[in-house]
């Protein structure tokens, strides 16, 4: 009588367990081989996560904080060496009307026709687009920006530049950016 009982029980133990083996062991070792497409890539010489967008931690520069609390930095502006904030409140870069003229602007080819809102207060600004902006290894091309007619002591490295990073990071007096 136990024997009827039991065989049920180990019968239905039994089922439940290669029910198991057939339906999950196959699911996992699939995820550790690559789809075919994948190997596909792979063995013809592409790398199977090169669909994957990721950064290239080779094109990063770290800006220090100075004692002032600000994040400056030297930037390569179309082959001039530009002093920059750094200004995540800034939409846009913003350049000195000495920095656009140091970079081969003149100010009489420029239509300040633009209203801007600075910390200063209101001014006019010429809309550019400047062919290349970089900072060690990290490099953007057409970048946005405003040359302020006044109203700016420095020039702001605003978020037409950041905003194209892969990504740029606070930690604690560095800024991390990477491309």
């Amino acid at each position: 009588m136990y024997a009827r009982h039991i065989l049920p029980m180990l019968a239905a133990a039994l089922l439940i367990a290669a029910t198991v083996v057939f339906f999950v062991v196959p699911k996992t070792e699939a995820l550790d081989s690559p789809p075919p497409a994948a190997a596909a890539l792979t063995d013809a010489g592409a790398s199977a996560s090169s669909s994957v967008p990721r950064a290239n931690f080779d094109k990063a520069a770290i800006i220090s904080r100075e004692a002032d609390g600000h994040y400056w930095t030297r930037a390569d502006v179309q082959g001039t060496d530009i002093r920059f904030m750094v200004d995540t409140g800034a939409s846009i870069v913003a350049l000195t009307l000495l920095d656009a003229q140091r970079i081969g602007l003149k100010p009489s080819d420029l239509e300040f026709d633009n209203e801007v809102r600075t910390a200063g207060g209101a001014t006019t600004g010429a809309y550019v687009v400047l062919d290349r902006i970089r900072i060690g290894r990290v490099e953007m091309h057409d970048v946005s920006a405003m040359v302020l007619k006044e109203g700016l002591d420095q020039s702001l490295l605003g978020m037409s530049f950041l905003g194209e990073l892969y990504s740029y990071e606070f930690k604690g007096d560095t800024l991390i950016i990477r491309q």
